[in-house]
């Protein structure tokens, strides 16, 4: 238990069905392939940021909308399952679902099928749970869509929380000027290294961190992969060697990633130890199927947590 009561971090995104298939290689045009396994689990930048917080024991809202229809009923029963829940349903449409495709090297292509949980109304943050948070994620995903503007618009209002914004793969899909109005947020971002070229067309990493941070004037984290992660802070940059993986697959090693940085954020941790614990995180979500840990594997991952 905690010493001291914490805020809670406020959690923007998507839950979703993950439906993933271990394959030798993708597919090519008119090709027949056999699935060798395949299974059902929970998904979404959003959902797989929060069960990381949930593991932490950090108070968090997932704001994470549940529709009506039979994905929408597999989701919300697996939540259940794990004590989580979304204070938003909305009856009129079904939840998604994410065809997740594993390669025999761990990597994974993802086919997507959007439903409710992509949208955001500022309705939705009640007064309470202003009075409750101090920080916010948000993922290019939910960025991208229509109401996206809704997200940014709910952010340029509430400046006073400190902002995690993970652009992820569909970076270049979100218009730039809602990339400059989030910049003016100063949020932290979180990306892989070659989101952070794409963003920063610079030629490296440790050129696209620096030039990211003079925009934002907030740290950066740039995750690389078994070499480790990035991050520049009151300009100066620092690597953190990555822990030993065997991988399975990296559904979810970004966003597991993050998440254990706002967590031990939270703890008071210093980023150092922050980046530190979070490798060991995904590390470990690399070498299961699927983007979550399960109680033993996590604790398994870090250690004893300091409180």
């Amino acid at each position: 238990m905690y010493k001291k009561k914490m805020k809670k971090t406020l959690v923007i995104g998507a839950t979703v069905l993950d439906l993933i298939i271990q394959i030798d290689h993708l597919p090519r045009t008119s090709e027949d392939i056999h699935i060798q396994k395949q299974r059902m689990a929970l998904g979404g930048c959003a959902y797989n940021a929060a069960d990381i917080l949930r593991k932490f024991e950090i108070p968090y809202y997932l704001l994470s909308p549940i529709g009506s229809g039979r994905y929408a009923s597999i989701v919300e029963n697996m939540l259940k399952e794990k004590g989580m829940v979304s204070p938003v349903k909305i009856e009129e449409e079904d939840n998604g679902f994410c065809l997740c495709m594993v390669e025999k090297d761990g990597e994974r292509t993802f086919v997507v099928h959007h439903g409710v949980e992509y949208g955001f109304q500022k309705a939705w943050v009640t007064d309470q749970m202003k009075k409750e948070v101090d920080s916010v994620y948000i993922s290019g995903f939910e960025v991208e869509e229509s109401n996206g503007e809704e997200i940014i618009s709910f952010l340029e209002e509430n400046r006073e929380f400190q902002v995690y914004f993970a652009p992820g793969p569909r970076l270049g899909k979100i218009q730039p000027e809602r990339i400059s109005r989030i910049f003016a947020c100063n949020p932290i971002i979180h990306l892989n290294e070659e989101e952070a070229m794409e963003l920063s067309k610079e030629k490296d990493y440790e050129h696209a961190a620096k030039a990211i941070y003079d925009i934002t004037g907030n740290m950066v984290i740039i995750t690389l992969g078994k070499a480790g992660a990035y991050y520049y802070e009151d300009g100066q940059g620092h690597l953190v060697p990555g822990r030993e993986a065997t991988v399975v697959d990296t559904i979810g090693a970004g966003d597991s990633h993050i998440g254990a940085i706002m967590s031990c954020r939270k703890l008071g941790f210093s980023m150092q130890q922050s980046v530190e614990c979070a490798n060991k995180v995904s590390a470990a979500v690399v070498g299961v199927q699927g983007s979550s840990l399960n109680e033993e594997q996590f604790k398994q991952a870090i250690g004893q947590i300091p409180r």
